[in-house]
């Protein structure tokens, strides 16, 4: 069994519905490896977009604070053997794209990379689960991009990015093969989404990814989706997180 969970945006303050579902699916399920897929930085403040108004935003190295603590909570929640990863997404590039943008010099000095700040989560841009099942933050864009991706990958793929929750699969001479968004481990009208977003409605769902494998074959991708502010609904039922 392998947990993906994407798109956390930590900010400093109370961990949302979907990440404490995440803790403690991580110490029930015992998954063999754990993928953070992607955005668990925000970095609304060193963003490529203009600021809108005067929006108050937490500084970087809060950010950073956040995300240490939400991951140690994973860490920590999951079994000692378990893998751990962190595909890197487009908010988390915000980081080092900053940095080598103001101030080249300081390249390769230690700190200056995200992973720097995270030694028990190795990074990379995909996670190859086996030869069928692949892990990225994204790869396609529009609401259709979970079964593009499958489609011009050629192979199960687990995405974020969207914030979608849903599961779609594909069917060929080749088999079934599935194209997953996983949600995202924030709340949707969160504060970091709340003012570029102008407070509109969002078809985006809070929850995560459950995929487990039966010799070597990934049966039908699960979705872990919060039902309200303290539940969560997973295989027919709701759970009190």
């Amino acid at each position: 069994m392998v947990i993906v969970a994407s798109d956390g945006h930590y900010w400093p303050g109370a961990a949302s519905t979907a990440h404490r579902a995440l803790v403690k699916f991580c110490g029930e399920l015992r998954p063999c490896a754990v993928v953070v897929n992607g955005d668990a930085f925000d970095g609304a403040g060193i963003s490529r977009h203009p600021p809108i108004g005067w929006e108050a935003q937490p500084s970087v190295v809060d950010q950073l604070g956040a995300c240490q603590e939400r991951l140690a909570e994973i860490e920590n929640a999951a079994p000692p053997t378990a893998a751990l990863a962190w595909t890197l997404g487009n908010h988390d590039a915000r980081y080092e794209t900053r940095l080598a943008t103001v101030a080249p010099e300081f390249a390769k000095i230690h700190g200056t990379h995200l992973k720097d700040h995270f030694p028990a989560w190795p990074t990379a841009w995909s996670v190859f689960i086996n030869d069928d099942v692949v892990v990225k933050h994204r790869l396609k864009g529009g609401m259709h991009a979970p079964q593009n991706n499958t489609l011009w990958s050629g192979r199960t793929t687990i995405t974020g990015h969207l914030h979608s929750a849903k599961v779609m699969p594909i069917s060929d001479y080749n088999g079934t093969r599935w194209g997953v968004d996983t949600g995202c481990i924030a709340e949707p009208y969160s504060g970091p989404f709340r003012d570029y977003t102008e407070d509109a409605p969002l078809n985006w769902r809070s929850g995560f990814g459950v995929l487990t494998f039966y010799r070597s074959r990934l049966l039908w991708p699960e979705l872990v989706t919060v039902f309200d502010r303290e539940s969560v609904e997973f295989r027919g039922q709701v759970i009190r997180v």
